[in-house]
This record gives structure tokens, C-alpha cells and sequence, in this order.
């Protein structure tokens, strides 16, 4: 018998994983332990589902991991309508997410709201023309209000557009409470779990097998697999799989004293972030270079440029690393959620630079469509059929 959200009505109980299983049951499997598989995870567990996560790798360890964890997008009026409507929803979301987070597990993902600067933006009408139809707070300031209010810049700046409200999170003490969270809601989140195969009739998925052997069923599966989600689909025979590109991305680190940096600056689409506790990001890079993660002295010398065009007080440092992720690029920027072509498939990728940034909509969208309720937005810009 399967209720009105489509999930089996008997209850089995939680069935823990061990390696020697061969069939393990769940109300939904999860491809993909990146933020948005993480976060879809506890949306769907949080609402009383028996969740399980696959991950080919290590969980929390891809693009959600590398990037800079600033919860807006870069330039947010250059994005369509639709991805302002995650983002808002997002940001409303986050300082919740992160309270709820420390209590439940005691992890503190460090959520900053310092503000973002960013720094002779061409279109900056266009931006103050967003802001005023979006009701969001944006500052224009000229050479000499800069100068005279943050003498940590350079002097060569001629205007910045500051976003105050605009928050970052360290990402990855993030994915560390969403991991510890959904242990102690009893779902597991299972590393190096590679599906290489499944198996269904007609217009249904019944199970995925892994490349150690198991094979997990469920009466509903959800690709969350980031820049792997386009070859994820096609082997579960979806015809035509979303648009999903890997887009590599390099970042270099930096440690300076804490408070050396009070907000995010931004350039030409460079930016720059201090945690609290001294670490500064640089970022990023955009690569199409396909699945090849690797990083390369010619990034690590323009990031340094970068760096000390937008704090000063880098000039002189070195980085004390740099690596790379692989980001989900899709068309215009816009994820797919929803349905793919089976009835029990579905669909949370392609959100290219933006996961961290609108995870937590992404999730509740998702879980509404899956779940037979009310969705929190508008379905229709991000179907994937």
C-alpha cells in the first residue's frame, strides 16, 4: 500500500547499513553528500522519511567543501528571477539552519553577516535598479567616501556597491554539523558508495546497486549529485539528462591577523573572506576543464594578483594552500528541482556557483514536490522534463 506521498505505509523500523547486506530499504535514497544532498537529507528525515545517502566519494568533500561559503550569489542582480527567489528564501533560512545546527550537535558554522563590497561593478545602475524592485539594501559609495571609510583598500578604487546584510559560513564546519545532524536523526550517510547501476519496470525505479555490491531500494530516489548528476542520470536511463557541466574552480588560503578584514570584497569577480579566526579565502577560478581537479601555478598566480589588488595587506603574504572543486554548471545558472522521466526520480543539481547559497530553498522546494504538499516557490522554472 503506498500513502498519498507515494512511500510504502508499512513500517519497518530504521534499518541500519552493514556491509555484508545485500538489499537495504529506505523511503528515499539520496545520491550525492554535497550540501544539497545533505540538507535534502535532514529536510525529508526532519518530516519523519527513512533517508538514506549514497556518495561515490568522501561526504562533504566536493564543490560544497571548496568554495567560499558566501550565502549570496556573486553580482545577484545579473541572475535570472529564479535564482533570486532561492536566494532570498535562503538567506532568511541560514541564521536558523546555523542556531539549529549548534544546538543539536554543538558545530558552530561560523554565520558572519559583514557585508559585501564589490568594487567598480560596471553595471552598477543596473544593480541599484535590482535592489530597489527586490527591497534589498545596497550602498553606493564614491573614491573618496571608500578611502575615507575602509583605508584597508587600495587607493586606485573609484566605486563599490555595499550589500550589508550579506552573510558568509564556513562551509566546511557546515557539512560537518549537517553530517553529525543527521546521525543523530538515524540516517546514513554511506562514503565511497558508487551506483553503477539500476534496476525498475516500466515507469519506476525499484533499487541501485553499488560498486561494492549492495543494492539499496526505495520508493523514491533523489540525484543530488553535483557536477556528476548529467552521467548519473543517464545510467538511470533518464533520455535526456539536465545540462549539468563540470566547471573547475581554484582557491588559495591566506592567514592574517582576525579583523584585518571587516567585510567580503569583491572585484571582476574575484573575491576575498576572513574568518574569524585569521583565514582569508581567494577565490575563484573558472575552468572548463572537465572532471580534472588538479590544481596549476598559472591560477595560483592569478589569484595572488587578485588577492593583493583587493587587500593590500596580502601583497606581501604567501598562500598557505590552494585547491580546487568542481561546481555544477547549468544553463543560466538556474538548478533543476523536481521530477525526472521516471515517477520516483527526482532531481536537485545544477546549482553551479550557488549550492551553498541556496541549499536550504533547494531542499524545502524538493521536499514539497516529493512530499505531495504546497511547494514553497514557484516549481516551474526548475523542472528539469
Amino acid at each position: 500500500m503506498i500513502d498519498k506521498r507515494g512511500f510504502s505505509v508499512v513500517d519497518v523500523g530504521y534499518l541500519p547499513v552493514a556491509l555484508g547486506e545485500e538489499l537495504v530499504l529506505s523511503d528515499v535514497v539520496i545520491v550525492g553528500a554535497g550540501v544539497i544532498g545533505l540538507m535534502t537529507a535532514r529536510m525529508l528525515a526532519l518530516s519523519g522519511c527513512r533517508v538514506m545517502v549514497l556518495e561515490r566519494g568522501e561526504p562533504g568533500r566536493e564543490a560544497s567543501w571548496a568554495g567560499g561559503g558566501i550565502v549570496s550569489p556573486l553580482y545577484p542582480w545579473r541572475y535570472p528571477a529564479a535564482v533570486t527567489a532561492l536566494s532570498q528564501q535562503a538567506r532568511q533560512a541560514y541564521p536558523v539552519l546555523v542556531q539549529e545546527l549548534l544546538d543539536e550537535t554543538g558545530i558552530d558554522a561560523e554565520l558572519v553577516a559583514c557585508g559585501m563590497l564589490m568594487l567598480d561593478a560596471e553595471d552598477a545602475r543596473d544593480a541599484l535598479a535590482w535592489a530597489d524592485v527586490q527591497k534589498e539594501s545596497v550602498l553606493r559609495h564614491d573614491g573618496n567616501s571608500l578611502r575615507q571609510r575602509m583605508p584597508w583598500l587600495s587607493t586606485h578604487w573609484h566605486e563599490g556597491l555595499l550589500m550589508p546584510g550579506i552573510a558568509h559560513v564556513r562551509n566546511p564546519r557546515l557539512l560537518q554539523a549537517l553530517q553529525a545532524s543527521l546521525r543523530r536523526l538515524k540516517v546514513d550517510v554511506i562514503a565511497q558508495a558508487e551506483v553503477v547501476s539500476a534496476s525498475g519496470t516500466g515507469s519506476k525505479l525499484e533499487s541501485l546497486k553499488t560498486s561494492d555490491g549492495r543494492e539499496f531500494s526505495a520508493d523514491h530516489f533523489v540525484v543530488c549529485g553535483g557536477a556528476w548528476s548529467r552521467g548519473l542520470l543517464g545510467l538511470l536511463e533518464m533520455a535526456s539528462p539536465p545540462s549539468v557541466r563540470p566547471v573547475r574552480g581554484q582557491m588559495l588560503l591566506y592567514r592574517l591577523p582576525p579583523g584585518t578584514l571587516p567585510c567580503m570584497v569583491m572585484a571582476d569577480g574575484r573575491y576575498v573572506i576572513q574568518r574569524r579566526d585569521g583565514h582569508v579565502l581567494c577565490g575563484s577560478t573558472l575552468e572548463e576543464t572537465g572532471f580534472d581537479k588538479g590544481i596549476t601555478d598559472a591560477a595560483k598566480e592569478s589569484l595572488m594578483a587578485s588577492a593583493a589588488r583587493l587587500l593590500p595587506a596580502l601583497a606581501n603574504e604567501q598562500p598557505v594552500a590552494q585547491w580546487a572543486g568542481l561546481r555544477p554548471g547549468s544553463p543560466n545558472g538556474i538548478p533543476f528541482i523536481g521530477r525526472a522521466e521516471k515517477d520516483n526520480l527526482w532531481v536537485n543539481a545544477g546549482h553551479f556557483r550557488n549550492g551553498l547559497v541556496l541549499a536550504p530553498a533547494s531542499a524545502r522546494l524538493l521536499a514539497n514536490l516529493l512530499q505531495g504538499e504546497k511547494p514553497s516557490l514557484d516549481p516551474l522554472p526548475y523542472q528539469c522534463l
